[in-house]
C-alpha cells in the first residue's frame, strides 16, 4: 500500500520537529514539485540536491528517505554539482536509505575519503545510474552489488591507473561506461576487467568533442564519419566552410604531421636526463601541437581510415588511446560493443579490427585460440589426448596431432595458467638480503644474473660495489662478498660455464675479480666475508662483460671504443681492440656454443660480429640500427642476434648473415636516453623488453614479432610508476622474469622484482615502499 506524496511533505516536517531543526526550503520546494508531476506525467522523481543542503538537514532527510518506498514516488536523483557542506558519510546514509527507489547518482564534484569510497565499492548500490569523480580512486575495485547499475561515469578520476580483473563483476546490466581523462593504459587487464559485462554496448577512454554521453556521435551517424559530416562539424564549431576535396587534402597533410606522434606510446612522459634518469612523469591531457584552425583544447587525433573516420576529434584521452591498434584491440576484444568512443562499430570496423588483432596480438601463448582448463590440460597429458574442439561445442575431443611437439603440454599449461591471469604477481626480491649489511644502509642493486645451473640461486651487485648471491625460492642469503677498497657500482656480472660456482664481477672503475662464492666463511652472525679473489687488470670505464664457453676467456667493453680479452686461467689480457667502433661499445657477448664468436653493440649504431681465429681487423658483417645500440645477445641455440637499441627499436637478426629477421616495431617515445634492453624467455619463444624511462615491460613472440602481454609496473603506495633499469627471464621457468627496478621520487629507491607471469597477485612486502636508493644510469646490460 502506498499514501499520496503529500503525505511525505507532513511526514519530512514532523520529522524537522522531532531532530528540532528547521525545514529546508529547497527541499520543500522539490517535494511539493514531485507532488505536482502526477498532474502531468507517470512517473514522479524526487530530485534531492545536495548543494542546497547542510549537516543539519540530513537526519529528517534520511528518516523520510527510508520510509520512501510506501509513498507514491517512482525514483529518486542524487545531485552534487558544487563542493560539499554536509559530511560525506551522510551522503552516503542517504543514497543508501533510498535503496530501490534510488535511480541516478551524481557525485561528481564531491571530494572523497578514501574510507568512504573503499565502503561505497565494497557494499555497493542500489541505483540505475551513477557519476563519480574522485582522485582517491587509484583502481576501481567495485566488488559490491550494483546489480541495477546500467550507466557509470567515472570521467577525470586522475588517479584512477588500472582496473582490478573482477571489479565489474557484480554489475550484469552496465550497458554505458565511461572512464575519460584517467591515467588507464593497459590494454591487457583492461580487457580482462571488461570482458566481465557481459551487457556492455559504449565504451569511452575519450570523448568525441561534441558530444558528453556514450552514444554515438550524431555527427558520425549522419553520414558513417564522412568528410562531408566532418565538415559540418568544423562549421559547427567555427571553422570555415571548405569543400570535400580540399577537406581530403588537408587530412592527409595533418596525417602525415602527426604520424610519429600517433604511433607513439606516451602513457608514461618523462623528461630526458643523462646521469638521471628519474623524471617526473606527466599523466595529464596529451594535446598535439596547437593549430591556429582547431578551437583550443582540441586534441586532434587521426585513426585508420578503414576503421575510423578520416577525421576524429577527440578529448580527455586516457593513456589506454596512444596505443597503438588500441582501437582495434578494444573491439576484437569486445564484440557485443557497438559504441566506442562516441563513433558505432560497424561490421567492417570489426572485421578489419579481427584482421588487424591477429596480425600484431597474441590471445594466448604458443597460438592458443581457446583458454582452457589446467586441470583438462593434465589430464589430457595423461591420457595422451589433445585439445582439439569441436566446431559448435568446447568439448576436447581425442586427436592423434597432440604429440605434435614434446612441447606440447607444458606450453597448453602455460597458456591455461596465463590466460587466467591478469596480473602478474610480483614479489620484492633485494629486500632479502637488507638485513647483512653493518650500520643501516641498505643494499642497493645494480646489475644481476640468474645461476647457469642451480634454479634457486641468483647474484646481483651493489651500487656500493657489493656481490650478493641469494636462493631467490627460499628467500635466504647464500653468499655475500663486501667492497674491496673504494666504493664502485658493479656493473658486470657472469657466472662461469663449467664451474658455476665461480663468479666474474667488473666495476665501473675497471676492476676485475673472480669469486668462488663457496669459498665463504661466517664473518659474524649476519653477514659474511670470502676469501680473495682472482684479480685481473683493469679495463677503464667498464660496463659490461662475458665469458666464453669454454671458461678460458672473457671479454669486456664499456663508455669507451675499447674492447679486451683476459685469459681466465693465467689472468693475463691477452687482447686491447680500440677500433672496433666509432663510439662506446656498451655491451660485448660470446656465443653461447661458439668460443670464438663474439658480437658487439656501440652506441655508434651498429652491431658486429667477429670471430677471434681471425684478428679481428674486419667483422664478419656489420648490421645497423637506426639509433645508438644498448646490448646485443644471442638466442640459447646461438641462431639469432637479439638487438637493443635506444627508445624501444628492437630487432632480431639472423647470426650468420646479419638479415633482419623480426622487427618488433615498439613504439618510440622520443626519448634520447630511454636505453632499451631485451631479453628472450622460453628458450628463444618469447623476447621480453623494458626501457629505462618507461615502467612497461613487454612480451612478445620471437618468430613473428605479435604483442602477447604488457606490464605495467608502479608503486601504488607513493602513485608514481617503477622504472625498467634491466631485466633478466629465469633460464629454468618458463614466463617467470625478474627486473631490476627503479623507483621515482620521492622514494629515489631501487629493486629486484620478481614477476611471475602464470600467478595473480601483488607486490609481496608493502613496508618496504620508502627505502632510499641511488640514481639509475643508463649504461650496461
Amino acid at each position: 500500500m502506498s499514501f499520496d506524496i503529500s503525505s511525505i511533505v507532513a511526514r519530512y516536517l514532523n520529522s524537522c520537529k522531532l531532530h528540532e531543526v528547521l525545514p529546508n526550503a529547497a527541499l520543500l520546494s522539490e517535494l511539493y514539485k514531485a507532488s505536482m508531476q502526477k498532474k502531468v506525467q507517470q512517473r514522479r522523481t524526487l530530485l534531492v540536491s545536495l548543494d542546497e543542503l547542510e549537516d543539519v538537514d540530513m537526519s529528517p532527510l534520511v528518516d523520510v528517505l527510508l520510509k520512501i518506498h510506501l509513498f507514491d514516488v517512482d525514483a529518486v536523483d542524487v545531485l552534487c554539482t558544487s563542493p560539499l557542506a554536509v559530511k560525506q558519510e551522510s551522503v552516503v546514509s542517504l543514497v543508501r536509505a533510498v535503496n530501490s527507489t534510488l535511480r541516478t547518482v551524481d557525485l561528481q564534484d564531491m571530494l572523497f575519503k578514501k574510507e568512504i569510497l573503499w565502503d561505497l565499492f565494497q557494499s555497493g548500490l542500489n541505483c540505475q545510474s551513477l557519476k563519480l569523480r574522485s582522485t582517491e580512486i587509484q583502481k576501481l575495485n567495485m566488488v559490491g552489488s550494483f546489480m541495477q547499475l546500467d550507466t557509470l561515469n567515472l570521467d577525470f578520476c586522475s588517479s584512477l591507473t588500472n582496473l582490478e580483473r573482477d571489479c565489474f563483476a557484480c554489475m550484469p546490466k552496465l550497458m554505458r561506461l565511461s572512464i575519460c581523462g584517467t591515467r588507464i593504459a593497459d590494454l591487457w587487464t583492461t580487457r580482462a576487467a571488461l570482458t566481465r559485462l557481459p551487457s556492455l554496448t559504449e565504451l569511452r577512454f575519450q570523448n568525441c568533442i561534441c558530444c558528453k554521453d556514450t552514444g554515438p556521435c550524431l555527427a558520425s551517424s549522419n553520414g558513417a564519419g564522412s568528410p562531408a559530416s566532418v565538415g559540418n562539424l568544423f562549421s559547427t564549431y567555427g571553422f570555415k566552410r571548405i569543400n570535400q576535396d580540399s577537406l581530403n587534402d588537408s587530412a592527409d597533410k595533418v596525417s602525415n604531421h602527426f604520424e610519429g606522434i600517433l604511433s607513439s606510446d606516451p602513457s608514461f612522459v618523462a623528461k630526458s636526463g643523462r646521469a638521471d634518469l628519474q623524471h617526473e612523469v606527466s599523466f595529464g591531457d596529451f594535446h598535439v601541437q596547437e593549430r591556429d584552425d582547431c578551437p583550443e583544447d582540441i586534441n586532434l587525433k587521426l585513426r585508420d581510415r578503414s576503421v575510423v573516420s578520416k577525421m576524429y576529434l577527440s578529448c580527455h584521452p586516457s593513456p589506454i588511446c596512444f596505443e597503438k591498434y588500441y582501437r582495434e584491440y578494444i573491439i576484437a576484444s569486445l564484440p557485443h560493443l557497438e559504441v566506442l568512443d562516441n563513433f558505432p562499430i560497424r561490421k567492417l570496423d570489426r572485421e578489419l579490427a579481427n584482421t588487424v588483432f591477429s596480425q600484431y596480438y597474441e590471445y594466448l601463448p604458443y597460438k592458443r585460440q581457446r583458454k582452457e582448463n589446467v586441470a583438462s590440460v593434465l589430464h589430457m597429458r595423461e591420457t595422451g589426448r589433445g585439445n582439439v574442439y569441436h566446431s559448435k561445442s568446447s568439448r576436447i575431443k581425442e586427436a592423434v596431432s597432440c604429440r605434435k611437439s614434446p612441447y606440447f603440454y607444458s606450453r597448453s599449461l602455460c597458456a591455461a595458467k596465463l590466460g587466467s591471469s591478469a596480473s602478474p604477481s610480483l614479489h620484492i626480491l633485494s629486500n632479502i638480503s637488507n638485513n647483512i649489511k653493518e650500520g643501516s644502509g641498505s643494499l642497493r642493486p645494480r646489475q644481476f644474473e640468474y645461476h647457469p645451473t642451480n634454479p634457486s640461486l641468483m647474484a646481483f651487485g651493489t651500487l656500493d660495489g657489493e656481490v650478493v648471491v641469494v636462493n631467490h625460492d627460499a628467500g635466504n642469503t647464500f653468499s655475500y662478498i663486501p667492497l674491496f677498497g673504494v666504493t664502485n657500482s658493479i656493473l658486470g656480472l657472469c657466472w662461469l660455464n663449467k664451474n658455476p660456482f665461480k663468479l666474474l664481477a667488473g666495476s665501473d672503475n675497471g676492476s676485475l675479480r673472480l669469486y668462488d662464492i663457496n669459498d665463504t666463511s661466517p664473518k659474524s652472525e649476519t653477514s659474511y666475508s670470502s676469501s680473495s679473489p682472482a684479480v685481473f687488470e683493469k679495463f677503464e670505464q667498464l660496463t659490461s662483460l662475458h665469458v666464453n664457453s669454454t671458461d678460458d676467456q672473457f671479454v669486456t667493453s664499456g663508455y669507451s671504443k675499447k674492447v679486451a680479452i683476459y685469459d681466465i686461467c693465467s689472468g693475463e689480457r691477452l687482447h686491447l681492440f680500440s677500433d672496433m667502433h666509432q663510439e662506446p661499445i656498451n655491451v660485448a657477448k660470446f656465443a653461447h656454443h661458439s668460443p670464438n664468436l663474439l658480437a658487439t653493440s656501440s652506441f655508434d649504431r651498429d652491431v658486429k660480429l667477429w670471430d677471434l681465429r681471425q684478428m679481428p681487423n674486419r667483422p664478419c658483417y656489420t648490421a645497423s640500427s637506426s639509433r645508438g645500440n644498448v646490448m646485443v645477445c644471442f638466442s640459447p641455440d646461438d641462431l639469432y642476434l637479439l638487438v637493443s637499441a635506444v627508445d624501444n627499436e628492437v630487432k632480431q637478426l639472423l647470426s650468420v648473415d646479419g638479415r633482419l629477421q623480426t622487427d618488433f616495431r615498439i613504439a618510440s617515445t622520443g626519448s634520447a636516453h630511454n636505453y632499451t634492453r631485451s631479453y628472450y624467455m622460453n628458450g628463444r619463444d618469447y623476447v621480453i623488453s623494458g626501457s629505462s624511462d618507461e615502467s612497461i615491460v613487454r612480451i612478445c613472440c620471437a618468430q613473428t614479432g605479435r604483442r602477447l602481454r604488457d606490464y605495467y609496473l608502479e608503486d601504488r603506495a607513493l602513485e608514481s610508476p617503477i622504472l625498467v633499469q634491466s631485466l633478466r627471464s629465469d633460464p629454468f621457468r618458463h614466463f617467470h622474469m625478474a627486473v631490476l627496478a627503479s623507483y621515482m621520487r620521492p622514494s629515489s629507491r631501487r629493486d629486484i622484482i620478481k614477476v611471475t607471469l602464470l600467478e595473480s597477485g601483488q607486490y609481496g612486502d608493502k613496508d618496504s615502499m620508502s627505502k632510499d636508493c641511488c640514481n639509475p644510469y643508463g649504461y650496461g646490460g
